[in-house]
């Protein structure tokens, strides 16, 4: 599964002042993200409560899709 920016604006934490210098710390190359995403796993492995609450998102978006999918199968 993968963390895209949408998942971070559905949180509602601010780009400029705390994600930006969050992936900066963890030296995670932030063009790529924005571009391609990032793994769940990795964001998870930094048990930051921040990021967990992103990676909860990004799972419902997960789980409602196949949710839908398997209601139309």
């Amino acid at each position: 599964m993968k963390i895209y920016i949408r998942h971070i604006r559905a949180a509602g934490y601010c780009r400029k002042e705390g994600v930006k210098p969050f992936f900066d710390a963890q030296k995670w190359d932030w063009p790529d993200f924005l571009a391609n995403g990032i793994d769940a796993d990795i964001v998870e492995k930094t048990n930051d409560a921040m990021a967990l609450k992103i990676v909860e998102i990004a799972q419902a978006e997960e789980d409602e899709r196949r949710k839908e999918a398997n209601s139309r199968a």
